[in-house]
């Protein structure tokens, strides 16, 4: 217990300020957990191992749940992992529900990094050990089950698929790497088009523009339409009353459930926050007795979204402390901190930084807590942004999403076309009936997908690779076989109810 001398008041205000000031990046469209990170990086050559990692992990476990506020308010998801938060977040503010809203998310958020800081204390090595088992076909079939979520989010199956198939080839767009599997030629684009699109299309900026410029541009016409009534998103008085935590009642195996899938797909290298957010998500609307209201306003969605991509704090840790790989890229940038200190992440960090370890567990925990009384309690405070006019609060939005953009990779000028080309094409695609969330997902994961069958086939030269003896591929095999039939069924039932209505 020697490492509590360790843990003065310094420390814990630096991690308590270092959630306050996550959740500040997390909130502003394109400032993400990972600039946060990388913003802060250099101060804690100044602090000191175990200052700089309160600081650090502050940010982290900050930056990934402030993503909640915009997704839910302005239906921007303000991370990546945020994506299905604006699914039934949206909506649910739509109905003046944006605070009861937030507050479920956070309750969500805090119970998923406490239980993915728990499952790092207690399994790192064992899980460590267990992650390293998965081969390019394991990581294959988890974005395909991830991918199948394409289906089973849209109101009609083929425009969903065709949706997913649009976001695919986008990501395809730039370099063919050797390194993946490919030529290192350009592919899919003009050749006076090489200079800005040779590492294809940034995804932030992606994300940005069609979830937050075309969300504007939708806005702004009805504006037009109605006489500029400036429609607002009603909070109003006496909404948070409606919050209970009744509506966790029922609700629980579904938190539990989505935190340790956020857990284990952390503890994956280069998978990433939105597959775990997104299979979690479909995971409940797979399991859930009635999932019919999920992405109308449902509680259960928000609840499934915020736990898993918590959970990923914890999870990726994992790789990271073990096995010296990063989970994802704020870990990646956490690498930095220990290279400045001069100590070596891998198999033998625990053993030989005892103190350390439990300096990590000890910040990770208590930002989690400052995470939740920061943002719980002051959630009436932040859902009033949407209160501000429409003719005040639009010109502000677009500004921090041209800003972000253009600061996510160091000011890059042609992310913030990016944005806009984004921007415009989220509009269109809505208005001719495409759907935005299975483009998105197939833009996100249609990369990773792709390295992953290349690098497998090399592996093997065979297809049959795929259908190995592998116990973990066969049960991966199950649930996209459950998750295309459960989609199937959901189609017929619906194209039955339309049939129904037309007829009666």
């Amino acid at each position: 217990m020697e490492f509590l001398s360790l843990l003065d008041i310094t420390f814990f205000l630096l991690a308590g300020f270092g959630a306050l000031i996550g959740i500040i990046f997390g909130a502003i469209p394109g400032m993400t957990a990972t600039m946060a990170v990388a913003v802060c990086l250099p101060l804690t050559y100044a602090l000191g191992l175990n200052h700089g990692l309160a600081l650090l992990l502050g940010l982290y476990v900050g930056g990934i749940s402030g993503g909640m506020v915009p997704a839910v308010l302005l239906n921007i998801p303000g991370t990546p992992s945020s994506i299905t938060t604006t699914f039934d977040g949206y909506p649910m503010a739509q109905k003046g529900e944006g605070e009861k809203a937030l507050r479920v998310c956070v309750i969500a958020s805090l119970v998923g990094g406490l239980i993915s800081a728990a499952v790092l204390f207690l399994f790192a090595p064992l899980l460590a050990d267990f992650s390293i088992k998965f081969s390019y076909v394991e990581k294959f079939l988890i974005i395909l089950l991830a991918l199948t979520v394409i289906a089973s989010l849209s109101s009609n199956m083929l425009i969903g698929i065709f949706s997913g198939v649009i976001g695919i080839w986008l990501s395809l767009i730039g370099d063919y790497s050797i390194s993946d599997g490919g030529n290192g030629k350009t592919r899919l684009m003009f050749d006076f088009m090489e200079p800005f699109l040779f590492e294809g299309f940034s995804l932030l900026p992606v994300l940005i523009g069609i979830f937050g410029i075309s969300t504007i541009l939708l806005e702004a016409e009805k504006g037009v339409k109605s006489g500029l009534t400036n429609e607002r998103v009603r909070i109003g008085k006496g909404v948070s009353a409606n919050f209970s935590l009744s509506i966790f009642k029922g609700r629980l195996t579904n938190l539990v459930r989505s935190s340790f899938i956020g857990t284990f797909v952390g503890m994956l290298p280069g998978v990433g926050g939105s597959a775990a957010s997104v299979l979690a998500y479909t995971q409940e609307k797979n399991l859930a007795k009635d999932s019919s209201q999920m992405g109308k306003g449902a509680p259960q969605g928000l609840i499934a979204s915020e736990s898993a991509n918590n959970a990923l704090t914890g999870g990726a840790l994992i790789p990271l402390l073990s096995l010296g790989i990063p989970g994802d890229s704020t870990t990646a940038v956490l690498i930095g901190a220990f290279t400045l200190q001069g100590i070596q992440v891998g198999p033998l960090f625990i053993p030989e930084n005892t103190e350390t370890w439990y300096v990590m567990m000890t910040a990770l925990v208590f930002a989690n807590f400052v995470m939740f009384f920061l943002m719980f309690y002051a959630i009436k405070y932040i859902a009033k942004v949407v209160l501000v006019p429409k003719h005040i609060l639009f010109p502000i939005i677009v500004m921090m999403c041209v800003v972000g953009a253009y600061a996510i990779n160091y000011g890059i000028m042609f992310d913030v076309w990016t944005l806009l080309i984004f921007g415009i094409l989220g509009y269109l695609i809505q208005k001719v009936g495409l759907e935005v969330a299975p483009l998105i997902i197939g833009f996100i994961l249609g990369s990773q997908a792709e390295i992953y069958f290349v690098k497998s086939l090399e592996s093997a030269g065979t297809l049959s690779i795929f259908f190995t003896k592998s116990p973990i591929a066969g049960v991966l095999w199950l649930l996209i076989l459950a998750s295309v039939m459960f989609s199937l069924m959901m189609s017929l039932k619906s194209r039955a109810k339309r049939r129904q209505e037309l007829l009666g």
